[in-house]
């Protein structure tokens, strides 16, 4: 029993760190600005918060309880917000131009829209845990709209990582995007998500 904890935290671990040490020492960083790496990092970041998401929502990881999970989950998405602004100003600093294009869905990557789709569910899904948090909407309405936006954010993200070819590793970008699919899909299972729709549509 002692050991399940051990593999679990220490698969996690290997799973956020190797591909954001990947993406610290790709030879693609070199003689880049030192915003540019930093923003790029910070997506790199992003990605592996938005894994401990579903993680700690379904209380999956060992040695959190449900209270303190739900406390660790909020802390999380406010860092994810930080990481996706991070994200974002360095590639403005570095190429207004282009970040103009991708908020316009006028650039001519692909990957630019499914980024800009991902960043406005994080922000608004963050508004709406705000408004949670003073009453302002009600438990039901605030779950099914938490939920609608964490799918939108997953699929914007993964789709967004892995149609770019940048520093991240091919191999550990896809297994970290397989990682927060599955995550996502057992978290939506379990909590039979489904049923809030379903008595949304009723």
């Amino acid at each position: 029993m002692r050991l399940r904890p051990v593999l679990v935290w220490g698969a996690l671990s290997a799973a956020i760190l190797v591909p954001i040490a990947i993406a610290a020492t790709s030879p693609l960083l070199a003689w880049r600005d030192p915003v540019y790496i930093g923003a790029g990092l910070a997506g790199v970041a992003a990605m592996a918060l938005i894994l401990l998401q579903p993680l700690l929502a379904g209380g999956y990881l060992p040695g959190l309880p449900p209270l303190r999970g739900r406390w660790v989950h909020r802390w999380v998405g406010a860092t994810l917000v930080v990481a996706v602004i991070a994200h974002v100003a360095g590639l403005w600093l570095t190429s207004p131009p282009d970040v103009i294009d991708a908020l316009l869905f006028t650039s001519p990557t692909p990957f630019s829209a499914w980024g800009v789709i991902a960043m406005w569910a994080v922000f608004t899904s963050a508004l709406l845990a705000i408004l949670r948090r003073q009453r302002r909407i009600r438990p039901r309405r605030w779950r099914l709209a938490h939920t609608t936006l964490a799918m939108v954010i997953v699929l914007g993200s993964v789709t967004h990582a892995l149609l770019i070819k940048g520093t991240m590793g091919t191999v550990s970008k896809t297994v970290l995007c397989l990682l927060v699919l599955a995550a996502t899909a057992k978290v939506m299972l379990d909590l039979r998500v489904w049923a809030l729709w379903s008595r949304r549509r009723a």
